[in-house]
């Protein structure tokens, strides 16, 4: 009886000792998809921010452009305006800018105050807002 109680308490030892080695691997892979998640989730953060960052800077380029009366014939100015079009264009007849001419500039339009691109400039400015609004209640959500 003595030798069946003692393997019987080496195999309760070694079965809790299994048992022991199973929850403290549950909860690293548990540690480890919290991580990764909190991971992804700041890479989408980011993501967005640079994202509309940049879209930002293009647009308030776009906007001192206009406003010194750039050269549009210049190969940066027509950069510049060839990108940021695309996100200008649903905004593009909003608003009719003031003009004013300029005699000495025979090939830029004249200094334009682009009110159209300040609008898309908080527009997007607030879709961005919105989009990190969302990011955050679906992650918290999870």
């Amino acid at each position: 009886m003595n030798k069946d109680s003692s393997e019987s308490n080496f195999d309760r030892q070694q079965k809790l000792r299994e048992e022991e080695e199973a929850f403290l691997l549950k909860k690293k892979e548990r540690r480890l998809k919290i991580r990764q998640r909190d991971s992804s989730f700041a890479w989408t953060l980011n993501s967005t921010y640079v994202l509309i960052i940049f879209l930002q800077i293009l647009l308030t380029l776009r906007f001192f452009l206009r406003l010194m009366g750039a050269n549009t014939q210049n190969q940066f100015t027509q950069f510049i305006y060839g990108i940021s079009d695309v996100f200008v264009a649903p905004f593009s007849t909003l608003f009719i800018s003031p003009v004013t001419e300029d005699s000495a500039n025979p090939i830029g339009e004249g200094n334009i105050f682009d009110l159209n691109v300040l609008v898309a400039i908080v527009v997007y400015a607030l879709l961005c807002w919105l989009g990190v609004i969302l990011i955050k209640y679906f992650y918290a959500r999870r």
